[in-house]
């Protein structure tokens, strides 16, 4: 039986992961409830544990929940004025946490209700998967033709223990899922540490994840690469994961989604917890620290080795117009800013001239105009 978390007091680390949740799902909730195209909106907990910590900290369900009705109930009253379906589905698959679970939310719901919005029901929907194994979820026909379908939103949070849960299989459902984000953790470091056992290699190839020894902390970063290399060729698929460190090991978390808006707002998340890198708590590229005699926000081992590439790309005719390295600096774990900083350099060095919609624009960038980029 896995450790129940929710026992304690949440650690550190798990309040990291925590916020890190409820920030990512705090920017895609709106996007979703505004989107004409959306008829339904779920949102999946497959892991959702007790729902607090012994000290009244929320879980992940009730983050989802208290996001959900936003300030003021602004969220609540958008959901009715937009027409939309909001259904949250928890499944927690041992028993004694999921019973405390449900009584967790039966009492936040009770509570929201008569100190908010006064009404006899809440207008979320929410449902429970009933302890189900969470393979077996994805076996159900329902399940499956939500996922699939082109007019429900998902967003998918799987805060598994372990690493067994998101295979090669699942992972590739999600990415091919429409109108889908998700979000997941996973142990990187057990991966690294029994790499060689058979148990770990029923769910990974680890031929295919060189572990660096010396470099523990990369580990993540490794795993995470491994399944940017599953995602098919010819699909624009955006993946970034953020390492958290607690003690001698390191777990991660891996988001996914099909459109720049959700990976720029996964990014902002990312860099505002890591200013260095934007994708760690432990200064895994050995920057020189904040508050150092040689700190240089601008120059970070990441943003420059970025900003190189970037340089190099637009040289060699890669790289040809904004849009294409915009989507470009999201793919390598920056913000799309980045390229914008490069192409002004460029420009005041004479190496480049811009043709079209000219513009600066470096967020929202599917509404970006296109221009191009010609070599002097």
């Amino acid at each position: 039986m896995a450790k129940d978390i929710n026992k304690d007091k949440f650690p550190e680390e798990t309040k990291l992961k925590l916020s890190i949740f409820a920030e990512c799902f705090r920017e895609w909730f709106p996007v979703f409830i505004h989107n004409p195209y959306i008829k339904e909106v779920y949102i999946y907990d497959f892991f959702a544990g007790s729902g607090k910590d012994e000290e009244g900290t929320f879980g992940s369900p009730l983050i989802l929940l208290n996001e959900a009705k936003g300030a003021d109930c602004q969220y609540c009253k958008q959901v009715i004025k937009n027409n939309k379906t909001v259904h949250f589905v928890f499944n927690e698959k041992e028993k004694l946490k999921q019973k405390k679970m449900i009584e967790n939310i039966k009492s936040y719901m009770n509570e929201c209700l008569s100190v908010n919005c006064k009404a006899v029901s809440c207008i979320y929907h929410y449902e429970n998967f009933n302890q189900m194994e969470f393979k077996d979820i994805f076996q159900i026909d329902k399940f499956q033709f939500i996922l699939k379908n082109n007019s429900c939103g998902k967003f998918i949070l799987l805060d598994q223990y372990g690493f067994k849960q998101v295979d090669r299989d699942i992972f590739l459902q999600l990415v091919n899922a429409p109108k889908t984000d998700f979000i997941f953790f996973i142990s990187s470091s057990f991966i690294r540490r029994f790499k060689e056992h058979p148990y770990t290699k029923q769910y990974f190839d680890t031929e295919q994840i060189l572990f660096d020894e010396t470099k523990p902390k990369e580990c993540h970063r490794l795993i995470a690469q491994y399944y940017k290399n599953i995602i098919p060729s010819n699909k624009e698929y955006y993946l970034h994961h953020f390492t958290i460190q607690k003690g001698a090991n390191y777990w991660g978390l891996i988001f996914g989604t099909n459109h720049s808006l959700g990976m720029e707002k996964f990014l902002k998340i990312c860099w505002n917890k890591d200013e260095l890198s934007g994708e760690s708590n432990c200064n895994i590229n050995n920057d020189f620290s904040k508050g150092t005699l040689f700190y240089n926000e601008t120059g970070t081992v990441r943003k420059q080795e970025v900003e190189s590439d970037i340089r190099s790309k637009i040289l060699s005719g890669e790289i040809s117009n904004n849009i294409g390295g915009l989507k470009y600096a999201l793919k390598k774990g920056c913000l799309p800013e980045l390229f914008t900083l490069v192409v002004k350099q460029l420009e005041a060095e004479k190496r480049i001239t811009r043709v079209g919609n000219l513009n600066y624009s470096s967020t929202n960038i599917h509404r970006v105009e296109q221009y191009k980029i010609n070599l002097i």
